[in-house]
Order: C-alpha cells, then structure tokens, then sequence
C-alpha cells in the first residue's frame, strides 16, 4: 500500500514543508513501531534472553532495551524509559549484568533478531534488494536523526552499522523508534504529565488497554487512581473515565508535538524517499501485526493495522 503522505498549503511555504513532515513522522512510525517490536514478542528473542542467563520477561526486556546505554543503574533507566515504575526496573537491573555484559546482550539481539525476521517474513524477502534497500535507507533516517537531549537515540545511534540487513534494518529502526519515544517523554514532560497520568490519558483516550498498562508497568491500582483523580481536578477526564474535550485537546497537542519533535529524519530523507520506505516497510509491519506476536494491550496506542482484542 502506497503511503500518502500530503498536506494543503501554499508550494515552498515552510508551513506546508513542516506539515508534511510531521505527517510523514507518523507514517513512518506506524510502520517502524511493529517491526521494532518483534525484539519483545519474537520467541527467538526470548531464547537468546534465557541463554544469556536472564530471568524471566522483565529481566530480558530491560537488559535488551537498556544494553546500549551501557550497565547504567535501574534509576537511568526508570528515568528514561519513564512509564515504569522504579520497582519493575530493579527487579532486572543490575542484576541482569551479573550474567552478561551490555556488549553480549547487543550481540546476541542482533542475532535474535537476524533469525526472527527471517522466521516471520522468510529467507526470500530478508535476502531480497528490497529488503537491503529498506535497511540503508532506515540507516541513513537513523543516522540523520537529532539526539541531543534524547539518551536512548544516542545510545542507539552510535552502534556501529551491521553488515547484515536484518540487524541494519532493525538496528536503524530502533533508532528511529527510540528518537521518536524521547521526544515523547520530553513533550510530556513539558504538558505536567506524569508517568501515570500520560498512561490513563491514552488508556482513556481509548488507545490502550489501562488494566494492562497498569499492571505491566508495575503500579499499584492507588496510584492509578491517585492519577485520575488528578486529571479529573484539571478537567482532563469525565468521572466515567473517559476524555473531557479539555482532555481530548491536551492528547492530540501531546501527539501533535510528538510528531513534530520527530520529522528530522524525514526532512533529511525526503519525501521521495520516505515514502518508499514506508512502502518497504508496509508489508513487513503487515505481517508482525498480523502474526499473533503481539500481545493484547496496544501499550504504544498504535491505531494502524489488526492489533489483538483490546490491544
């Protein structure tokens, strides 16, 4: 499917320019997000977890995702991947160094990764110049992407670049994905949102399921209450639990500049090129959406694609 990827406005005007990658930072989101995921939901990557020694989901989880950032404290990482509470975060970590070094977890995910993407999508497309020319041009996004102030973009982006185009292509997604979630939790920050309160926001913006958020972010059902009550004082939420419009506008305004914090990559990549790797990448994020990986819950609130029942 041809991603679309336009806006009204005058030709050449910045306006129009901004526009137009602000949407193609969502586009193309909608697309990395799922192939990006496989590195939670893959059983290939849950493998290499337990043969590393990690215990359990949680400790993989962090251990794969913090790895870049080098044996850093749980307190950096609870800081940067922000919605989880401090709790789940050292119940991993540092833990997980104690049975291998950041440098073998990051080896052995873009193993994982290599044999789960040739699993799902099959040796003929990983081995394809399709498949090769969505990785560089995935790699050259990534490498284009503006990390100050974002710690997990950094970290990612200077991974060296792998050969093969299962862990390019995954690899430079990830920055992208990771660029994206920075800029998230800055606009975030930036609105007074919580790591509470922008979770029952999504959930009652109908994005996510909230049970699920709470319960596998690790907070007690206090605290989420404790949240809402807040957003109810603020006139962001209804007492049913659902978005006031004042609510309604503080979520699209949080997307809104989530959005634009992130066009760099597309601006740098252009729009012709852009939108082919949104085509590369539609089949492939098709077939994760559609493979039974993903779990219910829809904690990223994608929109796009068949998602499981109350994902």
């Amino acid at each position: 499917m041809t991603a679309v990827i336009t806006q009204a406005g005058a030709d050449g005007s910045t306006r129009r320019e901004e526009a137009v990658a602000d949407a193609m930072a969502r586009v193309l989101w909608e697309r990395y997000e799922p192939v990006h995921d496989l590195v939670y939901f893959a059983p290939e990557v849950h493998r290499a977890a337990n043969a590393l020694g990690m215990r359990g989901f949680w400790m993989g989880y962090f251990a794969l995702r913090a790895a870049p950032l080098g044996a850093v404290p749980p307190s950096v990482v609870t800081s940067c991947f922000y919605v989880f509470h401090s709790s789940r975060v050292a119940r991993a970590l540092p833990d997980a160094w104690a049975y291998a070094t950041p440098a073998e977890v990051l080896a052995a995910r873009q193993d994982a990764l290599d044999a789960a993407m040739t699993g799902l999508f099959g040796p003929d497309t990983v081995g394809s110049a399709e498949f090769a020319e969505a990785a560089d041009l995935a790699w050259e996004a990534a490498a284009a992407a503006d990390t100050a102030g974002r710690v997990l973009a950094a970290a990612n982006q200077a991974l060296e670049r792998p050969d093969r185009p299962t862990a390019r292509l995954w690899q430079g997604l990830t920055t992208l994905r990771e660029h994206r979630g920075d800029a998230h939790v800055a606009v975030l920050v930036s609105q007074g949102l919580g790591p509470v309160e922008a979770m029952v926001l999504k959930a009652a913006a109908g994005e996510s399921d909230g049970a699920f958020l709470r319960e596998t972010r690790k907070w007690e059902k206090a605290d989420w209450d404790a949240a809402g009550a807040r957003l109810r004082e603020q006139g962001l939420l209804e007492e049913d639990g659902s978005l006031t419009p004042g609510g309604a506008s503080v979520r699209a305004e949080v997307e809104t500049l989530t959005d634009a914090a992130a066009e760099r990559p597309w601006t740098a990549l252009g729009t012709d090129r852009t939108t082919r790797l949104a085509d590369l990448l539609d089949p492939l994020a098709h077939m994760v959406e559609t493979s039974g990986l993903l779990p219910p819950g829809n904690p990223v609130g994608l929109t796009r694609g068949t998602h499981p029942a109350g994902h």
